[in-house]
């Protein structure tokens, strides 16, 4: 699985570290709460909403270099909408990389 990387946040900040790290704070505060609304919503087998959810996660996850993991959640997002859960254990997977990942900053 491909890991999580601050190329992306590097190249744009220009070498501005302190542009860096409001990016990533950001991304640290928010990501977990919309992970969890993520998880609430497709718990209550409510796939439109789950969909929405993974739109939004999609923009962190290409954000922190996932071009490979953006893809997966493009199709994951599509099978939401159609009211199937494929793709689901790998989206979940690249989820729980992020976390690891951002635990870590």
């Amino acid at each position: 699985m491909e890991q999580p990387n601050l190329s992306y946040i590097e190249s744009m900040s220009g070498g501005d570290k302190a542009f860096e790290q409001k990016l990533i704070d950001i991304i640290q505060n928010e990501f977990p709460g919309e992970k969890q609304v993520y998880f609430d919503n497709l718990s209550a087998g409510n796939f439109k909403a789950a969909a929405e959810n993974v739109h939004k996660l999609k923009h962190k996850i290409s954000i922190l270099g996932l071009t490979k993991s953006y893809e997966v959640a493009v199709d994951y997002e599509h099978n939401l909408l159609e009211n199937s859960a494929e793709g689901k254990i790998e989206f979940e997977a690249i989820l729980q990389n992020m976390t690891i990942f951002l635990e870590t900053l």
